[in-house]
């Protein structure tokens, strides 16, 4: 049987997406099993941090965790760009 073209970039993409879930699932595991990560949920959302620093603050929890793991590795802060342009 014979992929199409769409079938075959569907399926590229569908595995690309499972890898980096798995990925960011492994990342928060860890920073859960070492006591790194911590969130919380307030008026204002779910609030993630990592290493004592607050990374995310998002109205669902699987996006407050994909948004601090993402700032996590790229070093960004909740924030650091306002801070940077005052």
């Amino acid at each position: 049987m014979s992929l199409t073209n769409f079938e075959r970039t569907r399926a590229e993409a569908a595995n690309s997406a499972n890898e980096a879930d798995a990925s960011l699932w492994r990342w928060f595991s860890q920073a859960y099993e070492e006591g790194r990560i911590r969130w919380c949920k307030s008026p204002q959302g779910w609030l993630v941090s990592v290493d004592h620093k607050h990374l995310a603050t998002e109205s669902d929890f699987d996006s407050a965790i994909r948004i601090a793991c993402t700032r996590y590795f790229s070093g960004q802060r909740k924030g650091a760009q306002l801070a940077s342009s005052i």
